[in-house]
């Protein structure tokens, strides 16, 4: 949470379902519990531009307003310190006065919160203090590595978005998963609906359902087997955008991806060792929102999959 300035902040999935004074409790710790009261009841917390309760559920996708916040007692990361942080891990791809395209490594967060202090977009913005505006255009998972798209104004988010919604944005991914997969030219569609649910101890997951799920669609592409058949190379194309879409629909069709702490097979992974989830946003292609030109990257193959398609 910013304390000089007002700022916004786009609720994830791993957040959602929570009070609106938990959730900020736990944004801002170390604020007086009455001052953080005292700003919700007088407006200056908004939640999609309207007043809020402190009792309201927030969800995903949810814009919050908030207000400056001075803290004094917080030890915080300077913004150098940020910008070191990043510049060392996070290789800025492309930039211009409309987008910014990053290749993310595996275990830096989008987003901060949830247990997370820092997050990438909190990072990009320390760099760019004189920035009116930089919003993330799409997610990746914390683990998930590779191409990661921000827009700096707020009509090329709404563009892009746009793209997103019209399926004009094209996404792939590479991933290795257990088990030997017949390699063909063919694409194999996999189309599970997939549904949000909570486990027992609060934490987020998602799973296949027919009952309520959201229609889902992955393309796969088997591109290699490894290791005696124990594992197999797939490049992936998202067809939909759901939250852990790919993890769980390759759980499903009985491939788990390695290193897969939630949807994986832990048993299975003992045997190959991953040391990270085995999963890279490797290609991005779409209209950029000023100029109207087709734009497309591709980001390298990180090394933690070297080990597994190098035999």
């Amino acid at each position: 949470m910013n304390s000089n300035s007002v700022s916004q902040h786009i609720v994830l999935f791993e957040e959602a379902g929570q009070r609106l004074d938990n959730f900020l409790f736990r944004m801002a710790k170390g604020v007086p519990k009455t001052h953080i009261y005292r700003i919700i009841r007088s407006g200056e917390v908004r939640v999609n531009k309207k007043r809020a309760d402190a009792s309201q559920k927030i969800a995903e996708g949810d814009v919050l307003r908030l207000p400056p916040l001075r803290v004094s007692d917080i030890k915080k990361p300077t913004n150098d310190f940020i910008s070191k942080k990043i510049s060392g891990e996070v290789d800025i791809l492309y930039e211009d006065d409309s987008i910014l395209v990053v290749n993310k490594p595996s275990g830096i967060a989008v987003h901060g919160g949830s247990g997370v202090s820092l997050g990438l977009i909190e990072a990009m913005r320390a760099q760019r203090p004189d920035a009116k505006f930089l919003e993330l255009v799409h997610r990746l998972d914390r683990d998930t590595s590779g191409l990661l798209m921000l827009a700096k104004k707020r009509s090329a988010l709404v563009h892009l978005h746009e793209q997103i919604r019209e399926g004009k944005m094209e996404k792939r991914y590479l991933l290795v998963v257990h088990g030997n997969l017949p390699v063909s030219g063919k694409s194999i569609p996999l189309k599970y609906p997939l549904l949000k649910y909570l486990l027992p101890n609060g934490e987020r997951r998602v799973r296949v359902s027919a009952d309520g799920g959201q229609p889902s669609h992955t393309n796969i592409r088997v591109k290699g087997v490894y290791h005696d058949g124990l594992c197999s190379l797939v490049e992936a194309q998202l067809k939909t955008g759901r939250t852990h879409q790919i993890r769980v629909h390759l759980q499903t069709y009985g491939h788990p991806i390695l290193g897969d702490d939630k949807y994986g097979d832990q048993d299975l992974d003992k045997v190959l060792r991953p040391k990270r989830l085995l999963l890279h946003a490797k290609y991005l292609s779409f209209v950029h929102p000023k100029t109207e030109e087709k734009m497309v990257f591709e980001a390298p193959i990180p090394e933690a999959f070297e080990k597994f398609i190098s035999d």
